[in-house]
């Protein structure tokens, strides 16, 4: 797998949306769960947040959604293709997230994580915090993540 990071497309928002469905359904959950999760799932690439997606071969295979506020950020997205797990794609795509959280002047990441990908986030650094409502399944809980963004070090000549 050759991965580069791009811009998407105005015409990748569908397909981007069906990458985010599959991705999320390799947890088990079932086609009414899927269904109520749509909207919130939904790619808008127009919408003003950041987004990097992962290609190989110029197909997606993942992407990240971020948006920053002052000096915090949420990791709104970040999906890969279920043949494409585990082959680096989420953790390219995290790097990225990062870099561009220290960037714009983001001191941490926050991070609302599907149950399935909790261990995910936690082999790259984040830690459990506590727990916030699912924004598509009333009664549901999510484990809510924080990865501190550690902005390089400036040199001082003298």
């Amino acid at each position: 797998m050759v991965l580069e990071l791009r811009a998407p497309r105005e015409d990748e928002a569908e397909l981007l949306t069906g990458l985010c469905l599959r991705s999320k359904a390799v947890h088990g959950y079932d086609a009414a769960f899927m269904e109520a999760c749509r909207a919130e799932l939904t790619v808008k690439p127009s919408a003003g947040g950041r987004i990097m997606v992962a290609a190989d071969g110029g197909t997606p295979v993942g992407f990240a959604e971020l948006s920053v506020s002052g000096d915090a950020c949420e990791l709104d997205k970040l999906f890969v293709e279920p043949a494409c797990l585990g082959k680096g794609v989420g953790r390219a795509l995290l790097d990225w997230a990062k870099e561009e959280a220290s960037a714009a002047g983001a001191r941490a990441m926050f991070i609302d994580s599907d149950p399935g990908a909790r261990d995910f986030y936690l082999r790259m650094g984040a830690v459990e915090i506590g727990q916030v409502p699912s924004g598509s399944i009333a009664g549901r809980f999510l484990p809510r993540l924080r990865i501190d963004i550690h902005r390089p070090a400036r040199f001082v000549r003298r």
